[in-house]
């Protein structure tokens, strides 16, 4: 799963790749918890073991993805 985090004050926004198994019915709901304010700080581990730290204040938006049909490659229909 693909997951796409704008952060105010900053000009490129932050892409994590998550695995495959990854709950997306929790990253949702920690999201939507970080951006009522109900937490501090967003917390996301992607597939490497690597874990980002966002502050929630600073979040503008979120894009959750699929890796199904995101990565196309030549010309396809």
């Amino acid at each position: 799963m693909d997951v796409r985090i704008g952060v105010t004050q900053a000009p490129r926004e932050i892409n994590l790749e998550l695995a495959d198994d990854a709950d997306r019915d929790d990253l949702r709901q920690r999201i939507e918890a970080a951006l009522a304010g109900a937490s501090d700080v967003l917390v996301i581990t992607d597939k490497r073991g690597n874990e980002t730290f966002v502050p929630s204040a600073k979040i503008a938006y979120a894009e959750l993805g699929s890796q199904e049909g995101s990565r196309s490659i030549g010309f396809g229909g």
